[in-house]
């Protein structure tokens, strides 16, 4: 076959995961997918399901998607098979012989998209859903998925370009200078408000980044307070170190810990205190720097003496936890945000429950994003629409406001899909999976 326009050819796919299996789909997408196929089996499929055998390969589940009702718009056939490697790769090569490409990777997606059944942010979405690992990430990868992004950066190109049209009218008349299409009060109100939402949605990254890569939690607190415990307790395996003699932590450790389908990033610090120690004083200023990364910070101590604010986490969450309260079940605790817990019986559920209080709470309510090329491009925006509110205040042309809010309008449209390259679009999709 002709492999010399990408776009129109016949693409072919192990869609499961590598390895064998008890099932294994192998995606046919193109103009002769179907027909593909039926070569294949020797048979016509008549039915939008049809079961064959393919006596000297294996029984055949056949699922047939035809244009556009289709993942990719195109016509599209399912092979699932027993998943045998050796019956996958000889279904693979088969319909290589019979014509097919070998799929690139994403190209199932990215064909999708160019064929306009999904913008370029949903797109991505569909990479950060298939490597959701926790509850919180299937959510916003789905809520992406299903258009909550896009459909808000729409409803703000839509008002732009209204505007940004009117102005174009008016250089159309620049002969006429009296003449003025668009009116000045309405555009300084929408580009408040088109400020306020953008600068809302990339406050949001901060939420969202933090929900996809997993929420930093620096465990800080003087020598022998029991961080390093509380660490092993909490992941459930003894991943720290721990004895009775200060200073033992002299690095950071770091883990993954999931609570009620959120990630945390966990991070054991060395105990905080003076000492002359050259390589504890090294582990102590990683402790400081894990404070700085950090968006929550567990301050563990034995008596509420040592449970002092301290300057840097001014800016943070913290959760103010005494330790070893097993062993002094008598003493009254005054602070009412402090903590109890035994890290060393594992009573630990007061603690689980205010770390995902605190990241509900603080979840920005409504769309998120989560996508560093999405908070770049909404960041350019945002200057941009910052221009327009200043040509306005200081009586700009219309030309040259029309011109920043042409910048708003491509930035905005990168993230969807509607102004991008071929370079963006090879990079995106490259990051997908064969299959997908």
């Amino acid at each position: 076959m002709n492999c010399s326009h990408p776009h129109i050819d016949t693409i072919c796919a192990i869609s499961t995961a590598y390895g064998s299996g008890g099932i294994a789909v192998i995606r046919i997408s193109g103009p002769q997918a179907i027909e593909t196929a039926e070569r294949l089996t020797g048979t016509t499929l008549r039915r939008q399901v049809n079961y064959r055998r393919v006596n000297d390969l294996d029984d055949m589940v056949l699922t047939v998607f035809r244009a556009p009702h289709s993942f990719t718009g195109e016509d599209t056939v399912e092979i699932s098979v027993h998943g045998s490697l050796y019956i996958q790769q000889e279904v693979i090569r088969r319909l290589t012989t019979l014509g097919c490409r070998c799929a690139q990777a994403g190209e199932f997606t990215k064909r999708s998209f160019l064929n306009g059944k999904m913008d370029l942010a949903q797109a991505e979405a569909v990479a950060d859903l298939i490597a959701a690992e926790t509850q919180a990430e299937k959510d916003l990868a789905l809520a992406q998925l299903r258009g909550s992004v896009s459909s808000e950066l729409q409803s703000l190109r839509d008002r732009l370009l209204h505007l940004t049209s009117l102005l174009e009218l008016e250089l159309d008349f620049a002969d006429h200078e009296e003449l003025e299409f668009a009116d000045r009060s309405e555009l300084k109100q929408l580009a408040d408000e088109i400020e306020n939402k953008l600068s809302q949605l990339i406050d949001s990254f901060q939420s969202g980044n933090a929900i996809k890569n997993g929420i930093p939690v620096a465990i800080i607190g003087p020598t022998n307070a029991g961080k390093s415990t509380l660490l092993n307790a909490l992941l459930g395996e003894e991943r720290a170190i721990v004895s009775n003699i200060a200073g033992t932590t002299r690095d950071t450790v770091e883990d993954r810990l999931i609570i009620d389908g959120i990630l945390f990033r966990l991070i054991d610090t060395a105990g905080l205190r003076e000492t002359n120690d050259s390589i504890e004083q090294l582990g102590i200023q990683r402790s400081h720097e894990a404070i700085r990364q950090a968006r929550i910070i567990i301050q563990v101590a034995e008596s509420e003496d040592e449970l002092l604010p301290l300057a840097e986490t001014q800016s943070k969450t913290v959760i103010r936890v005494l330790n070893k309260c097993d062993l002094h079940p008598h003493i009254p605790v005054h602070g009412r945000d402090i903590c109890c817990i035994s890290a060393r019986n594992n009573d630990l559920n007061d603690l689980k429950s205010r770390l995902t209080e605190h990241v509900r709470s603080n979840t920005h309510n409504g769309v998120m994003i989560s996508n560093a090329r999405h908070y770049d491009a909404l960041n350019r925006a945002l200057d941009a629409i910052r221009r327009v509110k200043t040509g306005l205040q200081n009586g700009l042309s219309g030309e040259l406001t029309s011109m920043d809010l042409q910048d708003c309008l491509n930035a905005l449209g990168e993230i969807t899909g509607q102004i991008t390259n071929t370079e963006v679009l090879s990079n995106i999709f490259s990051k997908f999976c064969i299959g997908k």
